[in-house]
């Protein structure tokens, strides 16, 4: 259930944006991985120790650096790093023991991202 969420949502994200015309604007994706980095960072506050606090933070910086690289030089890396947080998602458990993290959050988060990941890469193929 939770993946069908992610993929409904992260389309009526898009949708509402570009009818809106937020996704006009090329920070708009880059925002939106910034805001998706930081959930993970949340939910070490909300549950687990510093050590995975710092750990989360660290990650959600390297995510945040493909962000402002992407918005700099070129989208793309906004994709990979869409994608590839859907793919930390996917992982994530395997590698940290964040209490906080709710149990249906990374097959949400995994959905939600990779469906954003390519609508963006449609977009930038199509020129739409």
């Amino acid at each position: 259930m939770e993946y069908l969420v992610g993929l409904i949502l992260s389309l009526a994200v898009v949708g509402f944006a570009t009818i809106v015309g937020f996704d006009r604007e090329r920070v708009f994706y880059p925002t939106v991985l910034i805001v998706i980095a930081t959930y993970y960072v949340l939910f070490a506050v909300m549950g687990a120790s510093g050590r995975i606090l710092a750990m989360e933070t660290a990650i959600a910086s390297g995510f945040m650096a493909f962000a402002t690289f992407g918005f700099k030089r070129s989208l793309w890396l906004v994709v990979v790093a869409l994608v590839g947080h859907g793919v930390f998602d996917f992982v994530h458990p395997w590698f940290f023991r964040n209490p906080g993290v709710p149990h249906w959050w990374p097959g949400f988060c995994l959905a939600f991202d990779i469906t954003l990941g390519g609508l963006l890469g449609w977009r930038l193929v199509t020129g739409g």
